[in-house]
């Protein structure tokens, strides 16, 4: 029987922080991106605030399929990390998403609202838990593609052009000139183009038509 085909998994990750430890947790949340870094499968990571008064931040990460991802999840590091914030941190939600469609659902998987459960007292910070809603399903495929399109034509046309401007580059193997295109274009798409696009498109992508 054969295996399985591995799909790259992303991970979105909400937290509430209390604000009055905003500089703990800021060097907190690098620690774990920089964690995460040296651990195989690892595809990428970061973290965002959802706005200067908001106590609502965002951990993004990426791991090469399932068994990764659970080797990272379930690591002593890793542990020893979550414990370390538990002061300051509490964890609200966690979305996963598999293959191409990470790009696409992560950014809106973050759409949430907390409401309090309880007063705050004076210098403490209020309780919150997570508010089940909706989450906007993945744009669809053909959505995808265009966008996708949108992304590595004018990105290979480009690399075509700078490409052929290298002597001898012409008269290589043509196997050898899409292996060194590809190779080039990789990492650009992955970390530059693609997630810029989804950006700029995001109303368009959101719609349902």
């Amino acid at each position: 029987m054969a295996e399985p085909v591995a799909h790259p998994i992303t991970v979105a990750i909400e937290r509430r922080i209390d604000p009055s430890r905003t500089p703990e947790a800021t060097s907190w949340m690098q620690a774990g991106t920089d964690l995460a870094t040296s651990f195989p499968g690892f595809l990428g990571s970061g973290w965002v605030r959802a706005g200067e008064s908001s106590d609502l931040w965002y951990m993004l990460y990426r791991f090469r399929d399932i068994t990764t991802l659970e080797a990272w999840e379930g690591s002593s590091q890793r542990a020893w990390w979550l414990d370390s914030g538990r002061a300051f941190a509490d964890e609200v939600r966690v979305e996963r998403r598999t293959g191409i469609e990470g790009w696409f659902d992560a950014p809106f998987a973050t759409r949430v609202e907390a409401r309090p459960r309880g007063d705050a007292s004076p210098g403490g910070s209020i309780t919150t838990g997570p508010v089940k809603q909706p989450i906007p399903a993945a744009p669809p495929r053909w959505k995808q593609a265009v966008t996708i399109w949108l992304g590595f034509f004018p990105t290979n046309l480009l690399a075509t052009w700078l490409l052929g401007m290298i002597p001898g580059f012409a008269e290589l193997p043509l196997v050898v000139r899409v292996l060194i295109a590809t190779i080039a274009l990789t990492p650009v798409m992955t970390y530059a183009v693609l997630p810029w696009v989804t950006r700029m498109l995001r109303p368009w992508l959101q719609r349902s038509r």
